[in-house]
């Protein structure tokens, strides 16, 4: 669904030395600074995500595992980027709403200004600034009130070269507009405006454009989706950034840096021909940067770029390329349903209501359902609970209702798609020690299951 701005080669030469180290994952985190930012808890993680799809239609892949515990795993953003006035709403409500039911943050990237891309791989956008304003007006009434991450329009103000002085000034008017009209529909929407990557403008210029747009109503600022830059160099350039906006006035913004596809070696910019990327860190809000309020995948892992492959298309041997010989998911960065990452999954209460049910005794677990149905579709979130003992595998089996159907599966494997379905366990959430507890969840059409389940240990 999503139309992804391709990377960008510009190099502003900054001479900002390192200040962290890098982890095995090419990662850096800022030594000395044990605080976060301002955003706290589980990322949600898009259960209907292209790579969720293409993962449940080819169980027999030979690629499919390492994408499925890799990526498909993990929390991204969800990118609205058609112009369609009269759905957004509705379509925003339905992603958010079930975020608000796991109790969890939606990340959603808004890409819709006028003459994006400035008619590159990516153009589109609405037809004009007023159209333009109606959408984000109906897209913030679909947000809620409850926390929620907008990435507003990547490349926007990093790339101008196709936009006159009034093209300009009418563009930051209308950014500058939609952060006040998204923040005024759910005042605990956190907003981020575009401040490109490390190797494009200078950390000066970059502050100047975020202040020319409104970013003294925004929460800050993002970097990186157009660009595999490491971790390190991104945090640098982020406080050069925050240093200048402080000169100007501005103060208390913050960065989020998107991690998706830098974790690995240098090579061709253009993603979709590069095979020597990996991804980075795993998303997560615990960032340990009063800097940084996150780190996310907002560009999604295996969605090209429109060098070799069609823009926001995904595919399977990019997405393999990026996940193979990637470091596995840290035990504290649990799927979706599963708690905050400042406690590994099993060993912390799950963030759904706990079973009624007691675990039973012996080598055995329970599992309980939490459901949310809206008209013609539901999700549920599954919780596996192990009995006195610590269970090396699961199987969950639940019946549907008839002509309900499951469409996307995350943090399990399934056997069938109706009726009676079998959902086993994962590489990383098959241990689960004695009276502790576990999540997946599933996606699907018609009315959901009821609040039981049966379970069986491996």
């Amino acid at each position: 669904m999503a139309i992804l701005s391709p990377l960008r080669r510009r190099s502003a030469a900054l001479g900002v030395a390192a200040v962290a180290a890098v982890t095995a994952a090419g990662v850096s985190l800022t030594i000395g600074d044990a605080s976060a930012g301002t955003v706290s808890g589980s990322l949600y993680r898009d259960p209907s995500s292209a790579v969720v799809r293409w993962v449940a239609a080819n169980p027999g892949d030979s690629r499919a595992a390492v994408i499925r515990d890799k990526i498909a795993s993990q929390p991204q953003a969800r990118w609205f980027a058609n112009f369609n006035p009269s759905t957004i709403q509705s379509e925003v409500s339905g992603f958010v709403g079930a975020a608000n039911a796991a109790q969890q943050i939606p990340v959603l990237s808004v890409y819709e200004i006028t003459n994006r891309d400035c008619g590159g791989a990516s153009a589109g956008g609405a037809p004009d600034l007023n159209q333009y304003q109606t959408w984000v007006s109906n897209f913030a009434r679909g947000l809620g009130n409850q926390t929620v991450l907008i990435i507003l329009e990547t490349d926007s103000l990093a790339l101008q070269t196709c936009l006159s002085s009034g093209e300009l000034n009418a563009r930051n008017q209308a950014i500058s507009t939609a952060t006040r009209t998204i923040k005024s529909a759910n005042p605990n929407a956190k907003v981020y405006l575009d401040g490109g990557h490390s190797t494009w403008n200078s950390a000066n210029e970059t502050a100047n454009r975020l202040r020319n747009a409104g970013v003294q109503y925004a929460d800050g600022f993002f970097t990186n989706v157009s660009n595999f830059n490491p971790t390190s160099s991104e945090a640098n350039f982020g406080r050069g950034v925050i240093s200048a906006l402080n000169g100007m006035g501005i103060s208390g913004k913050r960065q989020v840096i998107d991690t998706s596809r830098n974790g690995g070696a240098s090579g061709d910019w253009c993603g979709d021909d590069n095979t020597d990327r990996r991804i980075g860190t795993y998303p997560t809000t615990a960032t340990n940067d009063a800097n940084i309020d996150a780190y996310l995948w907002v560009k999604p892992p295996g969605e090209a770029d429109g060098c070799r492959y069609t823009a926001g298309s995904f595919q399977p041997d990019l997405a393999f390329s990026l996940a193979n010989g990637a470091p596995n998911p840290p035990t504290t960065t649990p799927p979706t349903t599963a708690p905050p990452t400042t406690a590994p999954p099993t060993t912390a209460p799950p963030t759904t209501a706990p079973p009624t049910t007691p675990p039973p005794n012996g080598n055995g677990c329970s599992a309980s359902v939490s459901l949310n149905q809206w008209a013609g579709g539901f999700t549920a979130s599954v919780t596996v609970t192990a009995g006195s003992a610590d269970l090396n595998g699961w199987t969950v089996t639940i019946t549907l209702p008839g002509g309900a159907a499951t469409t996307g599966v995350w943090s399990a494997q399934a056997s069938g798609t109706s009726g009676t379905v079998r959902f086993t366990n994962v590489s990383y959430n098959g241990h689960v020690g004695a009276g502790q507890s576990t999540n997946f969840g599933f996606q699907g059409t018609g009315t959901g299951p009821g609040s039981t389940a049966t379970c069986a240990a491996a």
